[in-house]
């Protein structure tokens, strides 16, 4: 199982189960989100799985008109933007993900900083099912 090894097949393994995780190193302590198998400060491959919290703040965004195919598949597009950002999550690391709950008619009223709580993003891409992480406004 790749839950077992502290990659990205492993992450993604928990995103299906709606889990965010990431990996702590047990020498340093560092939390690492996306997963890495080794602390590039130590170079300790002694990591575990930590379940995030979910709760972090908007560090960057851009709303975006025009999208990779899977994301016009799922109906974005000039008329219908969608919005991506990193969020900082409350334990330290941060993440790029798809940023929900904001109005994108009007990107100069969003604000970094603005709180932000985990959401799981299921799609239909072909006949597959996939989950991805997003965040929504709190």
């Amino acid at each position: 199982m790749s839950k077992d090894a502290y990659n990205a097949a492993g992450f993604y393994e928990f995103v299906a189960e709606k889990k965010l995780m990431g990996t702590r190193c047990k020498s340093s302590g560092e939390l690492f989100l996306p997963p890495r198998p080794f602390s590039p400060s130590c170079s300790s491959g002694e990591m575990e799985w930590v379940e995030m919290s979910g709760k972090g703040k908007l560090e960057a965004f851009t709303v975006t008109l025009f999208g990779p195919t899977r994301m016009v598949e799922a109906g974005y597009g000039p008329k219908n933007p969608y919005c991506v950002g990193i969020v900082r999550l409350d334990e330290g690391p941060a993440i790029s993900a798809q940023i929900l709950g904001l109005d994108l008619t009007k990107p100069e009223a969003i604000k970094i900083g603005t709180p932000m709580g985990l959401t799981f993003i299921d799609r239909t891409e072909g006949e597959e099912k996939k989950t991805y992480i997003g965040f929504k406004a709190t």
